[in-house]
């Protein structure tokens, strides 16, 4: 082996990879970011999960432990409401995950000890909330006596709380986002390294009719691949889908148009199909650490959730969690439905505009 030859050749890649600036970016981009999400933004700390109370005792004791529980940090307390059945409409929605109901003979329990104080209502379909409501039951309430079970959980949608139920929905979004935006990446850039680039612009193609010839043909193969997610969980896992299946597929079809237009703005970026991969990849970490499907969304800082409401995978783990588990309808999610779908416009036509500058 000559020395001489060797350190002429580690040069030679150095000076490659000076020039590819992107590649460059990447290997410090990479690990600055899982460094700065895993120490930063991803807090396993369950905090400020959404709740509302129905106070029927209406007394200076329930008062008090309405005010223990909000200064516990690990609920938000909203305006209280008047029936448990507004709170199981709200839970419904996506409003709350969690529901506490304070019984008009509060103080008669509380004395007596023979039936809980009060019950607290749980949003199943996430993890985070039932972890959430387990430390809620160990902590100790004004008022109460030692060795008092002064809490009655009841779990909506996952009673059995089985792991499954939680993680089925959501890995319907990592599965499009990982593979989609990974095949979009790479289709122009494919076309412009074997040459197809330049027939196209010979061509009369418009950037739209380009774009959407790209997308289309993928619309099929990612709700294939929500089908068979929905089979094998239905029929491996016992994982319901409560909602309307329509529903289902139309949440899905707007989040597949998302990641199609996402990977075709990154293959307008991309200099070769490596570069698309990298920075496929480098969209796919923050999407599935800062979504809710991983870590509870509500431990996050609060930058860290702005970051995540301008990703679509994070409404979109709202969306089917509540239609398949909660058995809510597009209607009862608007506002998830209305980030997806504006979300979905930009990257389409920002998408588009790059093409027609390749095109020109």
């Amino acid at each position: 082996m000559n020395a001489t030859r060797l350190l002429a050749i580690i040069v030679k890649e150095l000076r490659q990879l000076r020039r590819d600036r992107l590649t460059f970016a990447m290997i410090l981009g990479i690990p600055t970011l899982q460094l700065l999400l895993f120490g930063f933004a991803i807090n396993l700390d369950i905090r400020h999960i959404d709740a509302a109370v129905v106070d029927q005792a209406q007394t200076a004791q329930s008062r008090e432990i309405i005010a223990g529980l909000n200064a516990t940090g690990v609920v938000h307390l909203q305006a209280p409401v008047d029936t448990p059945q507004e709170l199981q409409t709200l839970m419904r929605k996506g409003r709350i995950n969690i529901g506490i109901v304070l019984p008009a003979d509060l103080e008669h329990r509380i004395q007596t000890r023979d039936r809980p104080a009060l019950q607290m209502m749980v949003d199943g379909s996430d993890q985070t909330v039932q972890a959430a409501a387990r430390q809620l039951t160990t902590l100790p309430l004004p008022g109460m006596r030692a060795n008092y079970q002064s809490v009655e959980v009841v779990n909506f949608y996952n009673p059995e709380r089985r792991a499954a139920v939680n993680t089925v929905p959501g890995l319907i979004g990592v599965i499009l986002t990982m593979t989609l935006v990974m095949f979009t990446a790479m289709a122009l850039v494919r076309e412009r390294e074997r040459g197809n680039l330049e027939m196209l612009i010979a061509t009369p193609v418009s950037p739209w009719e380009l774009t959407l010839g790209k997308v289309l043909p993928f619309v099929g193969i990612g709700l294939v691949q929500v089908t068979v997610v929905l089979l094998l969980g239905k029929l491996v896992f016992a994982v319901p889908v409560r909602g309307l299946l329509i529903e289902v597929y139309g949440a899905s079809l707007l989040f597949i148009i998302a990641n199609l237009s996402l990977g075709i703005l990154i293959s307008t970026l991309a200099k070769s199909q490596f570069q698309a991969m990298q920075l496929a990849f480098f969209i796919f970490l923050p999407q599935i650490l800062l979504s809710g499907f991983m870590f509870p969304y509500a431990g996050m800082p609060r930058a860290a959730q702005w970051i995540a409401e301008v990703l679509p995978m994070t409404h979109f783990i709202r969306l089917i969690r509540g239609i398949m588990l909660r058995g809510a309808g597009l209607a009862d999610l608007p506002m998830d439905m209305l980030a997806l779908a504006l979300i979905a416009t930009v990257l389409l036509v920002l998408s588009t505009r790059r093409i027609s500058k390749r095109l020109d």
